[in-house]
C-alpha cells in the first residue's frame, strides 16, 4: 500500500498538544501534529503531582473518600484501604505511563501496538465515550456548587432555581450554572495543553487551601468536638464482614480512577523522564490521597454536631453554611475543583481518542469539543441520579475499561519486551508491523470480547443474583485479569513475539535548524501470526 503524505508537512510542528515531530513515512490516515511524537517533553514531577492534585479534588473523590468512612471499619481500616487502594493506582500508572513517556506518544497511539494502526479506534471509541458522559456528569455537580454561589449574591432568583421555572429537568439557573461552566472550560481547553498544565499547577495548592480553609471552619464550628476515631457510622462488623468491606473499599479506590489510569499516557507523554514521572506518581497519589481523605473526614465528622446529621457531600455542606465568606469559598473551591478534574480526566482524553479515529479530519480540538457537545446532548442532570441508567450506560461502558487496560500491560511488557517502532505506529503498510489483518489485531479483539464479557457480567449479574451482590465492585479487576489471561495466552498460542527489537524515542530524532527530520535506523521484527 502506498503512502500519500500530501496532506501532511514533514518537519516538527507546534500545536494545542505539544511540539510534534511528522516524518514523509507517516500516513495522513493515522497522523496530524497533535497524535505524532513530541519533541519537547517539559513536565517535572510537580507538574505530574498538580496533575494528581486537580484530579483528587473533585466533588467525587469527596464523596468516594468520605464514603469509605461509612462502611463500619474502623479508622485504621479505612487508611489501610485508602493506601492500599492508592498504591495500586500508582503502580499501574507508572506501568501504563512508561511506553507514552518513552515515546511521547498519546493513550490511543500506543493502543496501535496491541490493536493494530486502526484497530486501536476500538480502545479510543469506548474510553471516549465514557469520557463524554462522565464530562457532563462533572459539569453538572460543579454547576451546584456555582448555582450555590449564584443564590448567594442574588437571592431574590431563587424562584428561579426550582422546577416550577425549569425545562427538560434543569430549572433556569441550573442552565446559567451549567452552561457557565461548559464555556470556561472550553476556554480552557481550547488554550491549549500548556494550559491545562497551568491550571492544575495553579488550582491545586489554591483548592488545597480552601479545603484546608473549610475544614478548620467546620471543626471550629464543632468547636472541636467531633469522634476521634473519625468513624462515621455504629454499623458493627463480624471479622468476615470486615475483611470483605475492607476489600470493597480497596477496590472502590481504584475503581474510581480507572479512566484516568487508562488514558494517563495521554500526560505521561509530556513527562521529561520516566525518574520524574514517578517521583511525580509518589507524591501525587499515596501521599496527596492520604491527606485529602483526612481532610475529607474531618470535614465531614464536623458536619454531625454542626448541622445535626452527617454529609458526606460537600456541596451539601457548603449549601448549610450560613456564613457568606465561608459559601464563597467553599462554592468557588468546588467550582474550580471538578472544572480541574474534568478538563484532565475527561477532556483531554476524548481530545486524543477522536482525533486518532480521523486525525486529518478532527483535530485535537475538535475531538474536545465533539466531547463537549456530546455531553450536552445526553441531558447527565436526567439520568445521572437514575440507578438503572447508569448501570447500563457508566457501569457497562466503565467495565470495558479494565481489559483494555490488562491488554495494554501484556502485550506491552510480556509479549513486545518494552520494544515499539515508533514509526510503524503510523504506517499504514500491509507488511508492517502493527498492521495484522487489514490493520486490526485479531487477538486483541478477541481478548477485548472475552474479557469485556466476564467484566459486564460483573456488573450485570448482582442486579439479577443477589447472591453474588458484591461482585460488580470488582468489575474492573476482574475485566483487567480477564483481558491480559485472555490476550497473553491466545498471543502465545498463536506464536506471537518479538524476536528481535529496537526502541525509537523522540531522542533519537534528529531535527535541523530549518525543522528537517533526519530518521532513525531503529527496527523491529515481529512474528505476527495474524499475517500468515
Amino acid at each position: 500500500m502506498s503512502t500519500d503524505s500530501s496532506q501532511l508537512t514533514p518537519g516538527v510542528h507546534t500545536g494545542p498538544a505539544g511540539t510534534s515531530i511528522i516524518k514523509e513515512s507517516y500516513h495522513p490516515r493515522l497522523t496530524n501534529e497533535d497524535l505524532a511524537p513530541l519533541v519537547e517533553q517539559k513536565w517535572n514531577w510537580y507538574n505530574i503531582f498538580a496533575f494528581w492534585m486537580a484530579d483528587v479534588h473533585s466533588v467525587g473523590g469527596y464523596v468516594t473518600a468520605g464514603a469509605l468512612f461509612a462502611l463500619g471499619l474502623t479508622s485504621w481500616q479505612v487508611f489501610v484501604c485508602l493506601i492500599v487502594g492508592i498504591c495500586i493506582v500508582q503502580v499501574m500508572c507508572n506501568l501504563v505511563a512508561k511506553p507514552s513517556q518513552v515515546h511521547g506518544v498519546a493513550y490511543p497511539v500506543v493502543a496501535r501496538v496491541a490493536f493494530g494502526v486502526l484497530g486501536a479506534n476500538i480502545a479510543a471509541i469506548i474510553r471516549g465515550s465514557i469520557a463524554i458522559a462522565w464530562y457532563g456528569v462533572q459539569t453538572f455537580l460543579a454547576a451546584g456548587s456555582l448555582t450555590i454561589v449564584i443564590l448567594k449574591l442574588w437571592p431574590g432568583l431563587a424562584d428561579y432555581a426550582t422546577d416550577e421555572y425549569s425545562f427538560l429537568g434543569l430549572s433556569y439557573i441550573g442552565y446559567v450554572s451549567f452552561f457557565t461552566l461548559w464555556v470556561l472550560q472550553a476556554i480552557v481547553f481550547w488554550k491549549g495543553m500548556e494550559m491545562v498544565r497551568w491550571l492544575c499547577d495553579v488550582s491545586g495548592p489554591l483548592i488545597y487551601t480552601l479545603m484546608f480553609i473549610l475544614c478548620i471552619y467546620m471543626m471550629a464550628r464543632a468547636d472541636w468536638n467531633i469522634s476521634l476515631d473519625l468513624t462515621l457510622t455504629d454499623e458493627q462488623l463480624s471479622f468476615g464482614q470486615q475483611l470483605a468491606a475492607m476489600a470493597g473499599a480497596i477496590a472502590l479506590v481504584v475503581s474510581y480512577f480507572a479512566g484516568p489510569m487508562l488514558n494517563f499516557g495521554d500526560f505521561s507523554r509530556y513527562a521529561k523522564s520516566f525518574q520524574q514521572l514517578k517521583l511525580g506518581n509518589l507524591i501525587g497519589l499515596p501521599i496527596n490521597f492520604v491527606v485529602f481523605s483526612l481532610l475529607v473526614v474531618l470535614t465531614a465528622s464536623a458536619t454531625l454536631p454542626v448541622f445535626g446529621e452527617l454529609m458526606t457531600n460537600p456541596i451539601d455542606t457548603v449549601e448549610a453554611i450560613d456564613t457568606y465568606t465561608a459559601v464563597l469559598l467553599g462554592g468557588f473551591a468546588f467550582v474550580l475543583a471538578t472544572i480541574g478534574i474534568n478538563i484532565v480526566a475527561n477532556f483531554v482524553a476524548p481530545a486524543f481518542d477522536f482525533s486518532n479515529v480521523n486525525p486529518q479530519k478532527i483535530s485535537w480540538r475538535m475531538g474536545g469539543m465533539i466531547a463537549a457537545a456530546g455531553s450536552i446532548i445526553l441531558m447527565p442532570w436526567n439520568w445521572y441520579d437514575n440507578d438503572e441508567a447508569i448501570l447500563w450506560t457508566l457501569g457497562i461502558l466503565g467495565a470495558l475499561i479494565g481489559p483494555l487496560f490488562g491488554i495494554l500491560i501484556a502485550d506491552y511488557y510480556l509479549i513486545r519486551k518494552q520494544h515499539v517502532v515508533v514509526d510503524e505506529l503510523f504506517s499504514m503498510e500491509e507488511g508492517g508491523t502493527y498492521w495484522y489483518r487489514k490493520g486490526f489485531n485479531p487477538i486483541a479483539v478477541q481478548a477485548v470480547i472475552i474479557g469485556g464479557a466476564c467484566s459486564i457480567s460483573s456488573v450485570v449479574l448482582p442486579e439479577f443474583v443477589s447472591a453474588v451482590d458484591w461482585l460488580n465492585q470488582y468489575s474492573w479487576f476482574v475485566g483487567c485479569i480477564a483481558g491480559f489471561l485472555a490476550y497473553l495466552l491466545l498471543a502465545r498460542r498463536a506464536g506471537m513475539h518479538v524476536v528481535a527489537a529496537h526502541a525509537t524515542t523522540t531522542s533519537d530524532i534528529e531535527v535541523s535548524a530549518d525543522g528537517t527530520v533526519t530518521p532513525s535506523d531503529a527496527t523491529e521484527a515481529t512474528a505476527n501470526p495474524a499475517e500468515s
